[in-house]
């Protein structure tokens, strides 16, 4: 035993040089030592100093084995008044870590000019998670995709002489490195690494490099090796990872994305690494055009109580909370809300069941700890589809034990250490005494709700203005080049927007004679989207897809005899995000061509080109108060033509909750309130289910004043601003829905001095509430007890087979109250009546609205 403290203590030494020690513990060599050793950490304690170590089970801080709860929630996503409610709202929901990523483009968005104001206050993001007694982990990239434009690479990067991004390229490399330093001292400076007693006990460089590896060959090879000795060379005294890295050099360590990384992952590449999930997607970012996307919770439960049970020590849910791509942001065709379906959805409001069924999670694993962290581990195999994973302290009676049905459609009876256990399909039960199923995956008995979007009773007087953005020809913008140009290197991602003009002289034999001919301009574009104007009159619009960015716009036109001015406008939607080789990417037209002439085909891609970067609304930022007095505003009377620019003032819409505006009307463009973007809309790329994808745009209270807001909308299509709608969003529709099945509460055992125990003198089902922000039950919109209703949290539809008293005994339990507790009691719920069903096993669901 002495042996092994020494290398634990002479590995701990080496660590504060490289910054991420490896202690090379068997599991089995160190249970009586660590036992007492490491004690069982309460989840509100703080890092006190000193370097941030591992072994083959866990990150190692202060002293002891942890299990890692962690949330991502990115700065830039949200604002910094929210910040304190998402982190609370986090460790409320059983997180003991807050993730993020660090975003270069936006920290350095001119070469040696940096940013770190507002919600780009890095520091002061870090801090917060500190004042909440949470860890932290910073995801530094650079690059970093994250459906963020550029991957999170500043644009100038990208014109740097020879530079190959993420290669073992001198200029990538110089650049990067000069930026992680930045980064690294900035935290170093405000104290926030572990060794400072700061928040921050693990670091990752580079980010699922694996997926473009072998494109850059042994360059690629050398590059991961790089980056590794670079960022160890930070001493920032905690560890490193690499995530979806085969190959992570020592002491760096590979990490698990995915969805199911307890069945899909590897493993660690050294023994003496802990597994670790960095990336536990809770649904799917969406792009413009997709259907809505939806990941069920009981999913992600099973996934991290598998990944747990098999030596897992952390998840990150990514996102926890996904938020809002502000401004120009977000990656190609990403939409501006981002992973909604996390469990603190886009206004910060818990999405129930999936907020609360985790906390649970995270109350029994933490129930099982000390076992799983100095037991013994074994497993065993019940038939194809059920097994059981134990961990055992010998000599005593700490066990804990996880009991998987894998089979996705059949249920199971397992026995096990002379007991039965009902395991419904694609379950995990988890027993933190090898006896006490305290939760089952499958099994929700936390709380649901359902959003709710209110129309506003004092925001909604618009009187809307507009003014038409004026439409170039080659007279504002004279040919400067034989062709036009590439888009990406146009812009310098300063706009999504540019002009591109010609001329075309023609004369009357070159027109067609009959009516029922017209030409046909057809242009073919590498993406993202064009609008065609001809003698200044709109002529129509053709765009790409996430996945196929490049696209073919074809429109018959009226040409005149004599000079006709051709104008594109076209666009981008955001910068690519991954892949190899992302600094040869290209967009914008690349043949112009003109059908049905008298005089054939014309090509008039090489006709010359004239070019300008930006609207001119844009340039005179008539978004502000002060740039929209500067051009005339004239009254809005029905659909406009395209590219025009609507304003309106509204007053701050009444209470607290959520501000939303709903684009009913509009088709595509930018959001800009009192100045500040809340980025793009487009409600014409419909989903195949006939919907826009996103109607409903985030506006954070803190960008909204008292009264006279101004409200700015670009829009490139006819529009009805008459249509667009503020609303208020809240999620005070609470519903519960428990079976007799139903194991009770997780809340009603607790472990107090390594004795596993209930907290309650009768442990029994049910259905627990409890409104948001103090909030009280005022009605009791739909009761249950009987077979199942149809439908779901807010559109619950009864069954055939009820108590009569349902709503009546629901009412005298919740009605006035923040929380209440319904009991699963057929003597409750059929005390003076008959049980017209006696033969079934009964569910009690109900819905109750909550209000100050």
């Amino acid at each position: 035993m002495a042996v092994s403290v020494s290398r634990v203590l002479l590995i701990s030494l080496i660590s504060m040089v490289i910054s991420a020690a490896i202690v090379h513990a068997k599991g089995r060599g160190h249970h009586g030592h660590r036992g007492k050793h490491l004690r069982h950490q309460n989840q509100n304690q703080s890092v006190q100093g000193g370097p941030v170590t591992y072994d083959g089970r866990s990150l190692i801080i202060n002293g002891k084995r942890e299990l890692l709860f962690s949330g991502a929630i990115h700065y830039t996503r949200s604002t910094p008044e929210m910040w304190p409610d998402l982190i609370k709202k986090a460790k409320h929901g059983g997180l003991n870590m807050i993730e993020t990523y660090v975003f270069w483009n936006i920290h350095e968005p001119v070469q040696g000019q940096y940013n770190f104001e507002g919600n780009y206050d890095l520091v002061r993001f870090i801090m917060l998670v500190q004042e909440y007694k949470m860890y932290a982990t910073i995801r530094l990239g650079p690059f970093i995709q994250a459906e963020w434009n550029h991957g999170g690479l500043p644009y100038w990067l990208r014109e740097v002489p020879g530079v190959i991004f993420r290669s073992d390229s001198e200029a990538f490399k110089y650049h990067m490195e000069k930026y992680v330093q930045l980064i690294v001292n900035k935290l170093k400076e405000a104290k926030l690494f572990a060794p400072q007693g700061g928040p921050i006990v693990l670091a990752q460089i580079e980010n699922e490099y694996n997926m473009v590896q072998l494109a850059y060959r042994e360059l690629g090879n050398n590059y991961v090796r790089w980056a590794a000795a670079m960022a160890v060379q930070q001493n920032i005294g905690v560890p490193w990872v690499m995530c979806k890295q085969k190959d992570a050099p020592d002491p760096v360590i590979n990490t698990c994305n995915g969805r199911q990384c307890g069945d899909t992952f590897m493993g660690p590449n050294k023994p003496y690494k802990p597994t670790l999930w960095t990336e536990n997607w809770t649904a799917q970012y969406r792009v413009f055009g997709d259907p809505p996307s939806q990941r069920p919770v009981e999913d992600i439960a099973f996934a991290v109580a598998r990944f747990f049970s098999k030596k897992g020590s952390l998840t990150n849910y990514y996102m926890y909370h996904g938020g809002t791509n502000f401004g120009r942001t977000s990656a190609i065709f990403t939409t501006t809300r981002y992973y909604d379906e996390a469990p603190l959805d886009e206004y910060g409001l818990p999405r129930d069941p999936k907020w609360s069924h985790l906390r649970d999670l995270h109350k029994a694993l933490r129930l099982s700890r000390k076992s799983m962290l100095w037991g013994v581990p074994g497993v065993q195999k019940m038939s194809a589809d059920t097994e059981v994973y134990f961990y055992e302290m010998p000599a005593t009676d700490i066990c804990a034990a996880f009991l998987t049905n894998n089979n996705l459609t059949t249920e199971a009876t397992v026995s096990w250490r002379g007991q039965d256990y009902y395991l419904p399909p694609h379950s995990v039960s988890i027993l933190p005494d090898c006896k006490t199923i305290v939760f089952n995956t499958q099994t929700i008995v936390a709380q649901h709700n359902s959003r709710n979007f209110v129309r506003s009773t004092v925001a909604n007087n618009h009187k809307w203005m507009k003014y038409a953005e004026p439409i170039p020809s080659t007279l504002q913008v004279p040919v400067n080049n034989p062709t036009p140009l590439e888009l990406y290197t146009l812009l310098k991602d300063t706009s999504d927007y540019a002009w591109y003009t010609t001329s075309l002289a023609l004369n009357p034999q070159d027109l067609p004679r009959k009516e029922s001919i017209q030409p046909v301009l057809r242009i073919a574009s590498l993406g993202h989207a064009l609008h065609l104007f001809v003698n200044g009159e709109y002529i129509g619009f053709g765009h790409g897809s996430h996945d196929e960015k490049s696209f073919v716009l074809e429109k018959p036109v009226h040409f005149k005899a004599g000079v006709n001015q051709i104008t594109l406008l076209a666009m981008t939607l955001g910068l690519p995000d991954g892949g190899a080789y992302m600094e040869h990417r290209y967009a914008g037209p690349n043949l112009v061509i003109v059908l049905g002439l008298n005089t054939g085909t014309l090509d008039i891609t090489k006709n010359g080109w004239g070019h300008q970067v930006g609207l001119n609304g844009e340039k005179l930022q008539v978004f502000t108060e002060e740039g929209s007095k500067q051009v005339q505003w004239d009254k809005t009377k029905g659909s406009a033509q395209g590219l025009t620019w609507y304003k309106t003032y509204f007053d701050a819409p009444e209470g607290n909750n959520p501000v939303a505006i709903r684009m009913t009307g509009m088709g595509k463009g930018m959001i800009w309130v009192n100045g500040k973007s809340i980025g793009r809309h487009w409600m014409s790329f419909l989903s195949p289910l006939g919907e826009p994808t996103q109607s409903e745009y985030h506006i954070p209270r803190s960008f909204i004043k008292p009264t006279q807001n101004l409200l700015v909308v670009l829009e490139e299509q006819p529009g009805k601003p008459k249509h667009i709608e503020i609303l208020t969003v809240n999620r005070d529709t609470i519903c519960s829905f428990i079976t007799e099945y139903h194991p009770p509460n997780v809340k009603s055992w607790a472990r107090q001095d390594s004795v596993f125990r209930p907290v309650l003198d009768v442990i029994r089902s049910s259905a627990d509430i409890k409104c948001p922000d103090n909030k009280k039950v005022v009605a009791v919109e739909f009761a249950s007890f009987g077979d199942p209703p149809a439908g779901s949290c807010g559109s619950y539809v009864l069954g055939k087979c009820n108590s009569p008293v349902s709503k009546e005994v629901v009412e005298q339990h919740c009605l006035g109250k923040s929380s209440c507790s319904v009991p699963i009691d057929r003597n409750l719920f059929f005390k003076n009546t008959t049980d017209g069903c006696p033969g079934i096993k009964k569910t009690l669901a109900f819905q109750v609205k909550c209000a100050i």
